[in-house]
């Protein structure tokens, strides 16, 4: 238990990773904020037919 330890909150703190005992801070909502802007997922595009002989 201590540093090296991957499930208790220091080990976490110290390998800088998050977990159930560890979890990252919440931001609040704020009313009337707008809303973030996500990019729309490009369509994979079909490979080209081959041309049968």
């Amino acid at each position: 238990m201590g540093k090296g330890d991957r499930k208790t909150r220091r080990g976490k703190t110290y390998r800088g990773s998050y977990g159930n005992k560890r979890v990252h801070a919440v931001r609040p909502v704020v009313v009337g904020a707008k809303a973030t802007a996500v990019k729309p997922v490009a369509a994979k595009k079909a490979a080209p037919k081959k041309k049968s002989a």
